[in-house]
């Protein structure tokens, strides 16, 4: 009887183990497709399959996979990062396997076209418009009234999202956004020529909404940091809301999914809370990034990655709460660009009573260059306890017994 195989379409930095491990433990045999096996380093550790192709060639795809189907049972094919999830869709109906509907996926990892579709179907969201250079950066913005937020129509971990709250930060940032200087390969699923979004800048408590088929799992409360950038600073599960405010994120949860024609496997969903109610800052039609699959669990006891691959199979999959926590992650974050000499503390607060993970994202002697997204950030801690205030309490005891140390660059005159 041939094996089975769970098929991943290209692995994830912070992910990738997880779902690999998630797959084991489910009998299967996990394959990574990708274009740059070597970038995910746990492949080679974890002795896992991983074969070299071109992941943003469909019929080269659909040819390997056939391929594979002579030697393994393929159960189902899935990937974690939204340059590829489309793709995971279309493999998925050509070999007749579940799967996110691919035309969906395209319009919504497309900013614009998620707005309009949001708008016609009456979900609030900031005032918006599409601008393709600084002619209609400006023009927009004058019209929405500064401050706003720019950003490109196509990416993720706010690369290159700003606040510009006055003509001279629009123009540098417009000129940065023109000059693709924010574009990563993986990131940017097909995006042929500049586009960007000027946006009313709306204020208010953040919260993150985690859904799974037409399910809202979890809410939570983010921190964002100091604008002008957006750099995660902390995640918290549950957010503390009123039934009234909880009721009205998973209504406008579910009016997002009906919207954009989706409902199948993850969404992540983010708010802003205003005197308007909650008001749709974006939509990601796949799971949030790590930590939060693991803030879930140690929440509620739901395994996120684990669920999504059994309803990947097809197998019989739950949400269903084990018990009732809070579980937060503070995140590390760089204070200067320069090269970072040593960060030390680690394994100290990792023996804190409550704390579930202490992860570094960076060695010493690494350069350091802060572009105002989730890449600014060099670790994280989590914990998890039966109180907000406890867990809250927990995480700071953790984070003071971590330090480091970043020499600034040399300088031109030195």
């Amino acid at each position: 009887m041939a094996k089975k195989a769970l098929i991943l379409l290209e692995g994830h930095r912070s992910m990738g183990l997880l779902f690999v491990q998630a797959a084991r433990r489910l009998g299967l045999h996990p394959i990574i497709l990708s274009a740059d096996p070597a970038q995910y380093d746990y492949l080679a550790a974890e002795s896992i399959e991983a074969i070299h192709i071109d992941t943003g060639n469909l019929a080269a795809l659909i040819r390997e996979c056939s391929r594979l189907r002579t030697t393994y049972d393929i159960a189902g094919v899935t990937g974690a990062l939204d340059s590829v999830y489309a793709t995971v869709g279309k493999l998925c109906r050509h070999f007749h396997l579940p799967g996110p509907n691919p035309a969906s996926i395209e319009r919504c990892c497309d900013k614009f076209t998620q707005r309009q579709l949001l708008a016609e179907a009456g979900v609030p969201i900031p005032a918006y418009h599409l601008a393709t250079s600084a002619t209609d950066v400006e023009a927009s913005a004058a019209e929405i009234g500064l401050p706003v937020i720019l950003k490109p129509v196509v990416g993720t971990g706010s690369r290159g999202v700003r606040l510009c709250r006055n003509v001279d930060e629009l123009a540098e940032h417009t000129t940065y956004l023109l000059a693709r200087k924010h574009v990563h390969p993986p990131y940017l699923l097909g995006e042929t020529s500049p586009r960007m979004l000027v946006e009313e800048f709306v204020e208010g408590p953040h919260y993150s909404a985690e859904v799974m088929g037409s399910e809202v799992v979890a809410i939570a409360a983010i921190d964002w940091g100091r604008p002008p950038h957006f750099v995660l600073r902390q995640c918290t599960y549950p957010a503390l809301l009123t039934d009234d405010k909880h009721r009205a994120i998973i209504d406008a949860s579910l009016n997002c999914l009906r919207a954009l024609d989706l409902g199948w496997g993850p969404t992540n969903i983010e708010f802003m809370w205003t005197k308007r109610g909650p008001v749709v800052i974006e939509v990601n039609p796949r799971l949030a990034g790590s930590p939060t699959p693991q803030l879930v669990q140690l929440a509620y006891g739901v395994d996120l990655i684990t669920e999504h691959i059994r309803l990947v199979i097809g197998d019989e999959w739950s949400l269903r709460r084990t018990h009732s926590d809070t579980a937060a992650a503070r995140f590390l974050v760089a204070d200067s660009d320069g090269t970072l000499d040593w960060i030390s503390g680690d394994s100290r607060a990792a023996t804190v009573p409550g704390v579930a993970e202490v992860k570094l994202y960076t060695e010493p002697k690494t350069p350091i260059h802060r572009n105002g997204n989730f890449r600014d950030c060099i670790g994280h801690v989590i914990a998890a306890s039966p109180s907000v205030a406890r867990t809250e309490a927990i995480l700071q005891r953790a984070v003071d017994l971590i330090d480091w140390s970043i020499t600034p660059f040399p300088t031109l005159s030195e």
